[in-house]
């Protein structure tokens, strides 16, 4: 395990939900409320404080369009979101020893 891996750990986005949310807007250019919604298995509120969470860390952008009903919300990822899960990512590798610098590592 690297010396940094767990202060590279970004308590932001370690949380599950979080991280779940944030892995699938990585491979997506923008993602909806209701995708993410039913492809974590939330309720809404939950996934609204979730990425109200994001939001405020500056990892997401949020783009809302129309009002009640006929209203949808979609999701994307800043360049500092992605840049923050990429330094996640490598964390927990190092970690568990899939970056090459654990004893026994692959």
């Amino acid at each position: 395990m690297s010396p940094g891996a767990l202060g590279d750990l970004d308590p932001v986005i370690h949380a599950p939900k979080r991280l779940a949310a944030v892995a699938v807007l990585f491979s997506s250019d923008q993602v909806s409320f209701q995708f993410l919604k039913e492809h974590l298995g939330v309720a809404d509120a939950d996934l609204s404080k979730q990425m109200s969470a994001l939001e405020a860390a500056g990892y997401v952008k949020v783009h809302k369009t129309g009002r009640g009903r006929g209203s949808s919300t979609t999701y994307a990822l800043t360049r500092d979101g992605r840049a923050a899960y990429r330094r996640h990512r490598a964390a927990l590798r190092a970690l568990l020893g899939e970056d090459g610098t654990a004893p026994g590592a692959d």
